[in-house]
Protein backbone atom coordinates (compact mmCIF):
# COMPACT_ATOMS: atom_id res chain seq x y z
CA UNK A 1 0.00 0.00 0.00
CA UNK A 2 2.78 2.42 0.94
CA UNK A 3 4.59 1.72 -2.32
CA UNK A 4 1.38 2.20 -4.30
CA UNK A 5 0.67 5.48 -2.52
CA UNK A 6 4.23 6.68 -3.13
CA UNK A 7 4.01 5.76 -6.81
CA UNK A 8 0.73 7.64 -7.06
CA UNK A 9 2.22 10.74 -5.44
CA UNK A 10 5.26 10.62 -7.71
CA UNK A 11 3.01 10.20 -10.73
CA UNK A 12 0.85 13.14 -9.71
CA UNK A 13 3.97 15.21 -9.11
CA UNK A 14 5.31 14.36 -12.55
CA UNK A 15 1.95 15.24 -14.08
CA UNK A 16 1.99 18.58 -12.25
CA UNK A 17 5.50 19.37 -13.51
CA UNK A 18 4.52 18.43 -17.06
CA UNK A 19 1.36 20.53 -16.87
CA UNK A 20 3.42 23.51 -15.71
CA UNK A 21 5.54 23.50 -18.86
CA UNK A 22 4.84 26.08 -21.54
CA UNK A 23 3.11 24.25 -24.39
CA UNK A 24 2.70 26.92 -27.06
CA UNK A 25 4.71 27.64 -30.23
CA UNK A 26 8.45 28.39 -30.13
CA UNK A 27 10.47 30.83 -32.26
CA UNK A 28 14.10 29.69 -32.44
CA UNK A 29 15.83 33.05 -32.86
CA UNK A 30 19.40 31.75 -33.16
CA UNK A 31 19.74 28.77 -35.46
CA UNK A 32 22.69 27.74 -37.64
CA UNK A 33 22.64 25.11 -40.37
CA UNK A 34 26.41 25.10 -40.85
CA UNK A 35 28.51 23.08 -43.24
CA UNK A 36 29.39 20.57 -40.47
CA UNK A 37 25.71 19.67 -40.18
CA UNK A 38 25.38 19.32 -43.95
CA UNK A 39 27.69 20.68 -46.65
CA UNK A 40 24.76 20.83 -49.12
CA UNK A 41 26.90 19.98 -52.10
CA UNK A 42 26.94 16.36 -50.84
CA UNK A 43 24.01 14.80 -49.05
CA UNK A 44 24.73 11.16 -48.16
CA UNK A 45 25.57 10.20 -44.59
CA UNK A 46 28.18 10.63 -43.13
CA UNK A 47 28.98 13.66 -45.30
CA UNK A 48 25.66 15.13 -44.19
CA UNK A 49 24.99 13.95 -40.60
CA UNK A 50 21.95 16.22 -40.28
CA UNK A 51 20.04 16.30 -43.58
CA UNK A 52 17.09 18.59 -44.05
CA UNK A 53 14.57 15.95 -43.03
CA UNK A 54 16.41 15.42 -39.75
CA UNK A 55 16.62 19.07 -38.71
CA UNK A 56 13.00 19.76 -39.69
CA UNK A 57 11.87 16.73 -37.70
CA UNK A 58 13.70 18.08 -34.66
CA UNK A 59 11.95 21.42 -35.05
CA UNK A 60 8.53 19.89 -35.65
CA UNK A 61 8.53 17.50 -32.71
CA UNK A 62 9.55 20.34 -30.39
CA UNK A 63 6.86 22.75 -31.53
CA UNK A 64 9.34 25.15 -33.15
CA UNK A 65 7.20 27.09 -35.64
CA UNK A 66 9.79 29.59 -36.94
CA UNK A 67 13.57 29.86 -37.07
CA UNK A 68 15.97 32.73 -37.57
CA UNK A 69 18.34 30.93 -39.93
CA UNK A 70 21.95 32.03 -40.37
CA UNK A 71 24.65 29.66 -41.53
CA UNK A 72 28.32 29.34 -42.43
CA UNK A 73 28.35 29.62 -45.39
CA UNK A 74 24.96 31.00 -46.40
CA UNK A 75 24.29 27.80 -48.37
CA UNK A 76 22.71 26.24 -45.28
CA UNK A 77 20.21 29.06 -44.88
CA UNK A 78 19.44 28.94 -48.60
CA UNK A 79 18.82 25.18 -48.35
CA UNK A 80 16.24 25.77 -45.61
CA UNK A 81 14.67 28.64 -47.56
CA UNK A 82 14.49 26.55 -50.73
CA UNK A 83 12.77 23.58 -49.09
CA UNK A 84 9.40 25.31 -48.99
CA UNK A 85 7.29 22.18 -49.36
CA UNK A 86 9.18 20.46 -46.53
CA UNK A 87 9.16 23.47 -44.19
CA UNK A 88 5.45 24.02 -44.87
CA UNK A 89 4.73 20.39 -44.03
CA UNK A 90 6.73 20.75 -40.80
CA UNK A 91 4.88 23.96 -39.95
CA UNK A 92 8.15 25.94 -39.82
CA UNK A 93 8.66 29.47 -41.17
CA UNK A 94 12.23 30.32 -42.18
CA UNK A 95 13.42 33.87 -41.46
CA UNK A 96 16.70 34.14 -43.43
CA UNK A 97 19.68 36.27 -42.35
CA UNK A 98 22.88 36.94 -44.28
CA UNK A 99 25.77 35.62 -42.23
CA UNK A 100 29.12 37.37 -42.63
CA UNK A 101 31.12 34.14 -42.67
CA UNK A 102 32.16 32.15 -45.71
CA UNK A 103 34.56 30.07 -43.60
CA UNK A 104 36.03 29.96 -40.10
CA UNK A 105 38.74 32.51 -40.94
CA UNK A 106 36.05 35.15 -41.33
CA UNK A 107 35.17 34.94 -37.61
CA UNK A 108 38.29 36.90 -36.73
CA UNK A 109 38.69 38.96 -39.89
CA UNK A 110 35.27 40.08 -41.17
CA UNK A 111 35.51 43.52 -39.57
CA UNK A 112 38.71 44.32 -41.51
CA UNK A 113 37.76 42.69 -44.83
CA UNK A 114 35.89 44.91 -47.34
CA UNK A 115 35.01 41.85 -49.43
CA UNK A 116 32.51 40.96 -46.69
CA UNK A 117 30.51 44.07 -47.54
CA UNK A 118 30.49 43.05 -51.21
CA UNK A 119 29.33 39.55 -50.28
CA UNK A 120 26.54 40.93 -48.09
CA UNK A 121 25.30 43.24 -50.84
CA UNK A 122 25.38 40.40 -53.37
CA UNK A 123 23.32 38.18 -51.06
CA UNK A 124 20.83 40.95 -50.30
CA UNK A 125 20.34 41.61 -54.02
CA UNK A 126 19.84 37.89 -54.71
CA UNK A 127 17.46 37.20 -51.84
CA UNK A 128 16.24 33.69 -51.02
CA UNK A 129 13.49 31.35 -52.25
CA UNK A 130 11.63 32.19 -49.02
CA UNK A 131 11.78 35.92 -49.74
CA UNK A 132 14.26 38.69 -48.95
CA UNK A 133 16.86 38.42 -46.24
CA UNK A 134 15.54 39.96 -43.03
CA UNK A 135 18.80 40.72 -41.27
CA UNK A 136 22.58 40.45 -40.91
CA UNK A 137 24.51 38.12 -38.63
CA UNK A 138 25.29 36.33 -36.48
CA UNK A 139 28.71 37.97 -36.27
CA UNK A 140 31.26 37.96 -33.45
CA UNK A 141 33.41 40.70 -31.99
CA UNK A 142 35.83 39.28 -29.45
CA UNK A 143 37.36 42.75 -28.98
CA UNK A 144 34.81 45.55 -28.71
CA UNK A 145 37.28 48.01 -30.29
CA UNK A 146 36.72 46.25 -33.61
CA UNK A 147 33.16 47.60 -33.63
CA UNK A 148 34.75 50.91 -34.65
CA UNK A 149 36.31 49.45 -37.80
CA UNK A 150 35.15 50.63 -41.24
CA UNK A 151 33.44 47.35 -42.19
CA UNK A 152 31.42 47.24 -38.97
CA UNK A 153 30.45 50.89 -39.40
CA UNK A 154 29.36 50.35 -43.00
CA UNK A 155 27.29 47.27 -42.24
CA UNK A 156 25.55 48.85 -39.25
CA UNK A 157 24.61 51.87 -41.36
CA UNK A 158 23.40 49.51 -44.11
CA UNK A 159 21.22 47.57 -41.68
CA UNK A 160 19.72 50.73 -40.23
CA UNK A 161 18.97 52.26 -43.63
CA UNK A 162 17.45 49.06 -45.07
CA UNK A 163 15.47 48.12 -41.97
CA UNK A 164 17.43 44.90 -41.44
CA UNK A 165 17.73 43.35 -38.01
CA UNK A 166 21.18 42.43 -36.68
CA UNK A 167 22.23 39.34 -34.69
CA UNK A 168 25.45 40.17 -32.82
CA UNK A 169 27.62 38.09 -30.47
CA UNK A 170 29.31 40.97 -28.67
CA UNK A 171 29.87 42.48 -25.24
CA UNK A 172 27.98 45.40 -23.74
CA UNK A 173 30.58 47.97 -24.84
CA UNK A 174 30.32 46.80 -28.44
CA UNK A 175 26.51 47.11 -28.29
CA UNK A 176 26.92 50.82 -27.56
CA UNK A 177 29.52 51.23 -30.29
CA UNK A 178 27.47 49.41 -32.93
CA UNK A 179 24.36 51.43 -32.11
CA UNK A 180 26.37 54.66 -32.36
CA UNK A 181 27.37 53.78 -35.94
CA UNK A 182 23.78 53.77 -37.19
CA UNK A 183 22.18 56.88 -38.71
CA UNK A 184 19.46 56.69 -36.06
CA UNK A 185 22.05 56.28 -33.26
CA UNK A 186 20.33 53.08 -32.21
CA UNK A 187 16.84 54.55 -31.95
CA UNK A 188 15.52 52.46 -34.85
CA UNK A 189 17.85 49.48 -35.23
CA UNK A 190 16.57 46.06 -34.15
CA UNK A 191 19.64 44.44 -32.61
CA UNK A 192 19.29 40.89 -31.29
CA UNK A 193 21.99 40.48 -28.68
CA UNK A 194 23.17 36.87 -28.92
CA UNK A 195 23.31 35.29 -25.44
CA UNK A 196 22.42 38.72 -24.00
CA UNK A 197 26.09 39.40 -23.50
CA UNK A 198 29.45 37.65 -23.56
CA UNK A 199 30.85 36.41 -20.28
CA UNK A 200 27.77 37.08 -18.19
CA UNK A 201 26.95 40.77 -18.54
CA UNK A 202 25.12 41.69 -15.34
CA UNK A 203 21.34 41.94 -15.25
CA UNK A 204 21.69 45.56 -14.12
CA UNK A 205 23.81 46.41 -17.18
CA UNK A 206 21.34 44.64 -19.49
CA UNK A 207 18.54 46.64 -17.84
CA UNK A 208 20.38 49.91 -18.50
CA UNK A 209 21.02 49.08 -22.16
CA UNK A 210 17.41 47.99 -22.72
CA UNK A 211 16.22 51.28 -21.26
CA UNK A 212 18.55 53.20 -23.60
CA UNK A 213 17.93 51.29 -26.84
CA UNK A 214 14.28 50.43 -27.60
CA UNK A 215 15.19 48.04 -30.43
CA UNK A 216 17.63 45.96 -28.37
CA UNK A 217 16.46 42.37 -27.77
CA UNK A 218 18.16 39.69 -25.68
CA UNK A 219 18.53 36.14 -27.04
CA UNK A 220 18.96 33.69 -24.17
CA UNK A 221 20.98 30.68 -25.37
CA UNK A 222 24.12 30.00 -23.29
CA UNK A 223 23.11 32.85 -20.96
CA UNK A 224 25.14 32.52 -17.71
CA UNK A 225 23.11 33.02 -14.55
CA UNK A 226 19.73 32.64 -16.24
CA UNK A 227 18.71 29.53 -14.33
CA UNK A 228 19.53 28.45 -10.81
CA UNK A 229 18.42 24.86 -11.13
CA UNK A 230 16.44 22.65 -13.43
CA UNK A 231 13.50 24.66 -14.69
CA UNK A 232 14.10 27.53 -12.24
CA UNK A 233 14.94 31.10 -13.21
CA UNK A 234 17.42 32.98 -11.05
CA UNK A 235 15.62 35.81 -9.20
CA UNK A 236 17.36 38.75 -10.91
CA UNK A 237 16.71 37.29 -14.35
CA UNK A 238 13.12 36.45 -13.57
CA UNK A 239 12.65 40.07 -12.52
CA UNK A 240 14.28 41.29 -15.75
CA UNK A 241 12.12 39.06 -17.95
CA UNK A 242 9.02 40.34 -16.16
CA UNK A 243 10.19 43.95 -16.54
CA UNK A 244 10.88 43.56 -20.29
CA UNK A 245 8.51 40.83 -21.47
CA UNK A 246 8.59 42.21 -25.04
CA UNK A 247 12.38 42.16 -25.40
CA UNK A 248 13.61 38.60 -24.92
CA UNK A 249 13.89 35.65 -27.32
CA UNK A 250 14.98 32.03 -27.11
CA UNK A 251 17.44 30.26 -29.41
CA UNK A 252 19.24 26.97 -29.92
CA UNK A 253 22.60 28.23 -31.29
CA UNK A 254 23.28 25.02 -33.25
CA UNK A 255 26.85 26.11 -33.99
CA UNK A 256 28.18 22.54 -33.68
CA UNK A 257 26.49 19.21 -34.38
CA UNK A 258 26.29 18.40 -30.67
CA UNK A 259 23.74 21.20 -30.36
CA UNK A 260 21.58 19.54 -33.02
CA UNK A 261 21.85 16.28 -31.12
CA UNK A 262 20.80 18.10 -27.93
CA UNK A 263 18.00 20.05 -29.63
CA UNK A 264 15.16 18.21 -27.86
CA UNK A 265 16.69 18.89 -24.45
CA UNK A 266 17.36 22.53 -25.25
CA UNK A 267 13.76 23.18 -26.24
CA UNK A 268 12.39 21.22 -23.29
CA UNK A 269 14.64 23.25 -21.00
CA UNK A 270 13.10 26.44 -22.33
CA UNK A 271 9.60 25.05 -21.93
CA UNK A 272 10.34 24.19 -18.30
CA UNK A 273 11.34 27.68 -17.14
CA UNK A 274 8.87 29.42 -19.46
CA UNK A 275 6.18 27.47 -17.62
CA UNK A 276 7.15 29.20 -14.37
CA UNK A 277 6.28 32.63 -15.83
CA UNK A 278 2.82 34.15 -16.23
CA UNK A 279 1.31 32.58 -19.38
CA UNK A 280 1.18 35.85 -21.31
CA UNK A 281 4.86 36.56 -20.57
CA UNK A 282 5.90 33.02 -21.49
CA UNK A 283 4.11 33.28 -24.84
CA UNK A 284 5.80 36.59 -25.63
CA UNK A 285 9.29 35.27 -24.98
CA UNK A 286 8.64 31.92 -26.65
CA UNK A 287 6.91 33.18 -29.79
CA UNK A 288 5.32 36.62 -29.92
CA UNK A 289 8.48 38.74 -29.69
CA UNK A 290 10.21 36.98 -32.58
CA UNK A 291 7.01 36.96 -34.61
CA UNK A 292 6.52 40.70 -34.02
CA UNK A 293 10.09 41.48 -35.13
CA UNK A 294 9.46 39.91 -38.52
CA UNK A 295 5.72 40.28 -38.99
CA UNK A 296 4.81 36.60 -38.70
CA UNK A 297 1.18 35.59 -38.11
CA UNK A 298 0.07 33.34 -35.28
CA UNK A 299 0.78 29.76 -36.40
CA UNK A 300 -2.13 27.46 -37.03
CA UNK A 301 -2.57 24.77 -34.35
CA UNK A 302 -0.96 21.41 -35.14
Amino acid sequence: MKRAALALLLGLGAMGMAAAQYRGPLFDAHLHYNTEACPHEATPVPACPHPLADVLDRMQRNGVRAVLANSRPNDGTLALAKAQDATRAAGVTVVPFVRLYRNRDDYNNWFRDPSIVAMVNTELARGTPAGPYRGLGEFHLYDSANADGPVARELMALADEKGLAVLAHVDDVAVEKLMAHTPSKGRQLRLIWAHTGIGGTSAARVDALFARFPGLHGELSYRPGLTCGEGTLCPEWRALLLKYPDRFLIGSDTWVNQRWQAYDGLMQGYRAWLGTLPPEVAKKIAWDNGAALFGLPEPAPR
